[in-house]
């Protein structure tokens, strides 16, 4: 411990990162309770009537950007129906998703396993970072074919995928596991969406151009307001699976689209459940606490996964209208876990932590408890009410662990009779 704490300060002279909680400037949140006009919310009717609307399309406005268009499936292909898998335990269905505009056209593959002679099966849904063959090693998930960041140590070259890459990610995908607690997993590479890079002309945003239009606009969607619009286009289908309970199908996601996970359940509410793993800054962490990561440091390294207007608050996050403990009430009163890991200080356990516990004012307007504990709870120490929350030992990742966690809060959430 003293071995890091003596790197993670050593890191921050280096790179300017405030790592110390002494340096966390004194800071006052945005009231979640009290509506743009002044008027206190007691009760979830006017929560959903006035103040939760507001939040969202300030959210939309500064943050990740507005979708400015409907784009609907055009076209479901089915590849593989009920291919046999993990030793007959287990069915996998291939399916792409095919959307068109004028002479537009993307395909989004959506990998699913479901627990064999099963029905009505809950769902885990989530995107993943470098095509759908890398999260288990079963030999006939069909390789991505969309732009992939160059990584030759996991087969990736030439920004396209070979063999090589095929379960590079297995480990973060106990997908036998999940099976066996009877649930099922469904996954699309984020590419298949939107390649992560400063581009705006691949994937989906092109269809939403109007004439003369190379980038989205000032308050348009960015990469992670992409990447939660593909996660509802997977529940789109998913709610037409006659195998899937879609009325508990549980949205996650682990860094970057722990955030795209977080967008997605405020924006559809169809998600019956949100987990956020190691989301960070304009994850769950709070913007305010100017720890780890910052508004100024992710605008600059990532200016594509937000909407340009973000940039005003690069260094001014006191500025920002909103803070992240109200994407993260968005989610209530559905069932809502945040992670964090011991040694992911970039991404603000502490902030996160927080950021849970000040959701959990919305929680109980609905008469169910947030996070049932006020300190932060002694590392691999899971808590639970309607909030969960726990920091794992470790670095920044997502593990077997975790995925224990989240089964177990699942079923405390859900009923046997769902």
């Amino acid at each position: 411990m003293i071995i890091l704490l003596i790197s993670v300060n050593l890191m921050a002279q280096q790179t300017g990162v405030n790592y110390d909680e002494k340096e966390v400037p004194n800071y006052k949140l945005p009231e979640l309770l009290v509506s743009k006009n002044g008027r206190k919310i007691k009760n979830a009717k006017r929560w959903e009537k006035i103040r939760r609307p507001e939040l969202l399309k300030l959210f939309e406005q500064e943050v990740y950007g507005k979708i400015p268009v409907d784009i609907e499936i055009d076209d479901v292909i089915i590849h593989e129906a009920a291919g046999e898998a993990f030793n007959g335990t287990a069915i996998r269905r291939q399916v792409e998703l095919v959307f068109r505009k004028d002479d537009l056209a993307l395909s989004a593959n959506l990998l699913i396993y479901l627990p064999k002679d099963s029905d009505n099966v809950p769902v885990f849904v989530g995107l993943n970072f470098n095509g759908n063959h890398t999260v288990s090693d079963d030999p006939d998930i069909r390789l991505a074919d969309s732009w992939v960041r160059d990584n030759p140590s996991l087969g990736i070259v030439h920004n396209q995928v070979t063999e090589q890459s095929r379960g590079v990610a297995s480990d973060r995908w106990p997908i036998e596991e999940i099976l066996e607690a009877g649930y099922g997993i469904a996954t699309i590479y984020c590419g298949d969406i939107d390649p992560d890079r400063d581009n705006f002309q691949d994937g989906i945003h092109p269809f939403s151009y109007q004439l003369g239009q190379f980038r989205p606009g000032y308050d348009e969607w960015g990469t992670i307001s992409a990447w939660a619009w593909g996660l509802t286009k997977a529940m789109d289908y998913l709610s037409t699976d006659a195998d899937v309970d879609s009325s508990r199908v549980i949205v996650f996601g682990h860094s970057r689209l722990g955030k795209a996970a977080l967008w997605a359940a405020a924006l559809d509410q169809r998600f019956a459940m949100c987990i956020s793993n190691n989301s960070g800054c304009m994850g769950a962490a709070l913007s305010r606490r100017q720890f780890g990561e910052t508004v100024g440091s992710i605008t600059k390294a990532f200016p594509h996964w937000f909407c340009e207007n973000l940039n005003k608050y690069a260094s001014r996050e006191e500025n920002l209208p909103v803070d992240q403990h109200m994407l993260l009430a968005l989610v209530a009163p559905r069932p809502l876990y945040v992670t964090s890991a011991t040694e992911d200080l970039w991404a603000d356990p502490k902030g996160e932590f927080l950021s849970a516990i000040e959701a959990g004012a919305v929680y109980q307007l609905y008469g169910t408890e947030g996070l049932p504990v006020n300190e932060m709870p002694a590392p691999d120490s899971p808590v639970a009410g309607s909030v969960g929350y726990h920091i794992r030992t470790g670095k920044h990742d997502i593990t077997s662990y975790d995925w224990k966690q989240f089964i177990d809060f699942a079923n405390q959430q859900f009923t046997p009779e769902q």
